[in-house]
């Protein structure tokens, strides 16, 4: 079996191809379960706003490959030709070792941001509750996982890293200087919109939250000993504020050109800040046109990211090293998978040698207390597991896999591994028929 990866991202798609093609996280368990009615039974579906990745199980990964993409641009409604140029396919270890960047933070739009582990963690989640995890996917990631918390333990590189949110805070602090008599208001409660209010915080004046949902409101205006203003009067709200920070989960906008040119008209000239960090886009583009507004989105903050780049590249290179050495006990992992029918064969043709053996011995052995006859069964396992262990190691040891099927091949007919297969079947057969008839 292969892992397979196919996903596009903020590296190789601008924001409105993301828009297209991203999916919500209450839409993945369908979204899986169409995968599975297409062979991809075995997956984990990876949506953010910068990237939306498959990460499947697959004996013939191009197939599989082809049909994911299919699945995707089926379900999302677009053409293969919208979204061909912005995909990647990655395979095996290239597959694993862009999802260890990816929850390392090293493959973020904010190189070392630590949002990315928490959503890889979910979406591993959301796959293992809905459709269930094979043993590939789990071990991938909990390597993931591992490695994403070992980079930030080790190499500092979540050290002062630049969120999203904290770029905000950045790009706000260019236009505005000082922020401590400034007000904000976030639209949003979820996970985006709380960790901007949480960097905001600390910064300015005063922070209101506008939602639909007024239980999460409240408790995420508590937690920043802020206001909630009602989702109907977000608008009011930003007659007095400096800065909008809008990270909802809504499908359609929530502030068009229209409501943005009433919100300015009441504010009598005075320039707002606005951020957009949703995906699909909560700000209608035309907004950023207007004179008193300056209106950012995600991909506005990639010069942020190469200053941040810049700065801790030492602890970029150290993360890079350590997860390729994660990579490589992975694969080494997967590759021994490909053996094991082979050593388990092996080791079971073994093993009916050495009864067969004893028992024919039997009638010599009968006059030996049963502590030798126990001695000598263990002398001749420990033998057979000694002969075997060299064979084993050496075969799981291959990394190539024409060298491992040919080396498995020339094993199974050497020992007529096949044969004993068989005649173990057919031993099955007859006893299921046998249990039939009684």
């Amino acid at each position: 079996m292969h892992l397979v990866l196919v996903g596009l991202s903020h590296h190789t798609a601008p924001l409105e191809v993301r828009e297209r093609i991203g999916i919500s996280r209450s839409m993945v368990p369908a979204a899986l379960d169409r995968l599975a009615t297409d062979g991809c039974d075995d997956a984990v579906l990876l949506s953010t706003c910068n990237r939306t990745e498959v990460y499947a199980v697959a004996a013939d990964p191009a197939l599989m490959g082809e049909r994911i993409i299919g699945c995707l641009a089926d379900y999302r409604g677009v053409s293969r030709e919208d979204i061909d140029a912005a995909l990647y396919v990655r395979m095996d270890a290239d597959a694993a070792r862009h999802l260890f960047r990816v929850s390392a933070g090293l493959d973020s739009l904010v190189v070392g941001e630590p949002e990315i582990l928490g959503q890889v963690k979910d979406a591993y989640k959301v796959a293992s509750e809905s459709r269930g995890t094979g043993s590939v996917i789990n071990r991938l990631f909990h390597g993931a996982f591992a490695i994403g918390k070992r980079v930030r333990t080790d190499t500092g590189l979540a050290e002062g890293a630049v969120s999203l949110s904290y770029a905000a805070v950045t790009l706000a602090r260019k236009i505005f200087g000082d922020l401590a008599r400034r007000k904000v208001v976030v639209f949003g409660a979820g996970e985006m919109a709380r960790l901007s209010a949480l960097h905001f915080h600390q910064h300015v004046a005063g922070t209101t939250v506008a939602t639909r949902r007024q239980d999460r409101g409240e408790v995420l205006a508590a937690e920043i000993h802020g206001q909630v203003a009602p989702w109907d009067a977000r608008f009011d709200a930003l007659v007095d504020a400096d800065i909008l920070v809008s990270a909802t989960g809504s499908p359609e906008l929530v502030l068009t050109d229209t409501d943005m040119r009433r919100v300015l008209a009441a504010r009598r000239g005075r320039p707002m800040f606005v951020v957009d960090l949703a995906v699909p886009r909560d700000v209608a583009p035309e907004v950023g046109a207007l004179e008193e507004v300056f209106l950012y989105n995600i991909d506005d903050l990639r010069g942020i990211v190469q200053e941040n780049l810049a700065r801790r590249q030492d602890a970029v290179s150290k993360a890079e090293r350590l997860v390729n050495d994660e990579v490589s006990a992975w694969y080494a992992w997967l590759r021994s998978r490909a053996a094991i029918p082979t050593v388990v064969a092996l080791r079971t043709r073994f093993e009916r040698v050495r009864q067969a053996e004893l028992d024919r011995l039997a009638p010599r052995l009968a006059a030996l207390g049963p502590e030798a006859r126990d001695r000598v069964d263990e002398i001749t396992r420990l033998m057979v597991e000694k002969l075997l262990l060299t064979p084993t190691e050496q075969l799981k040891a291959i990394d190539d896999h024409d060298t491992m099927d040919a080396c498995s091949a020339a094993l199974r007919r050497l020992f007529a591994l096949d044969e004993d297969a068989a005649a173990a079947e057919a031993d099955r057969a007859d006893a299921a028929r046998r249990g039939t008839r009684r």
